[in-house]
């Protein structure tokens, strides 16, 4: 599959996403969501002008609607017409500044400078190509302007991999980040990107336990098949060896934890 069918399979419409959201959502013990912990971070000034790219069906801002301040200026972008439709169809009444643009995140249509913060929420990894990417991040900030920046770990949702084996060989979770991440951002190798851009860096990550335990069958099912290819999910033999592997999976312990590693990168750009 070519990177821009498998982009269309999987960032079309929000779908995919909302099914891997979901499972987040639902089975977390943080007492905190990951929305409003990412907007937590953001500790912007009054009349703050704000760039996010990849978007998506904008949960961000639709998590946070009642706290973004009036002031604000709020830019969304994403690189799929989809994508950018719905996040328009789920603010079309919010009562704040947003502007909605298609746009490439290596080829940014904004001028030097624009913005104090640049938000990018798990999608440096679907970059093709980051240096390009953060060079025009640096570019359209203010001097002392933010990336906020959210990645995962190496060992993030791996126990999926185990559960999908019958789905494709290896795991699905193994699969999907080597057709589906085309820069290897991650929480370990983040900082060497990031450092050549910005003079300061620093790493939060939430508190408390942040696994999930997953007591349902059916919301796990729909994670691991948002992150398998169309043609396998086809498969009715393949599907139903998935549902038999997660259904003893939960016989036998009643829940099954996944390990979440995740965090946020606060990256500042240079003043002088």
């Amino acid at each position: 599959m070519s990177t821009s069918q498998h982009a269309h399979e999987q960032y079309g419409d929000a779908s995919n996403l909302d099914a891997r959201i979901a499972l987040h959502a639902r089975f977390s013990r943080n007492t905190v969501a990951w929305f409003p912990w990412v907007f937590d971070r953001l500790t912007l000034p009054e009349g703050a002008r704000v760039l996010e790219l990849g978007t998506g069906p904008a949960k961000l801002w639709r998590e946070n609607l009642a706290r973004v301040p009036r002031s604000w200026h709020v830019t969304l972008t994403d690189l799929s017409v989809g994508m950018i439709g719905e996040a328009k169809a789920q603010l079309q009444s919010a009562p704040h500044a947003f502007t909605f643009a298609v746009a490439d995140a290596e080829e940014l249509p904004f001028n030097d400078g624009d913005f104090d913060a640049v938000i990018a929420n798990h999608m440096l990894y679907h970059v093709p190509d980051l240096s390009k990417v953060l060079s025009e991040v640096r570019r359209v900030l203010k001097p002392g302007g933010r990336l906020f920046a959210t990645t995962n770990g190496e060992a993030h949702m791996r126990e999926l991999d185990d559960l999908s084996q019958d789905v494709v060989a290896g795991g699905v979770v193994s699969a999907f980040a080597q057709s589906d991440h085309l820069t290897d951002f991650t929480l370990e190798t983040a900082p060497g990107y990031l450092r050549p851009y910005f003079s300061e860096l620093t790493l939060h990550r939430p508190q408390g336990d942040p696994d999930l335990y997953v007591t349902e069958a059916e919301p796990l099912i729909a994670y691991i098949l948002s992150v398998t290819p169309q043609e396998v999910r086809k498969d009715k033999g393949k599907v139903s060896a998935l549902q038999r592997r997660v259904a003893q999976a939960l016989a036998d312990s009643g829940e099954v934890r996944i390990t979440r590693a995740t965090g946020l990168f606060e990256a500042r750009a240079p003043i002088g």
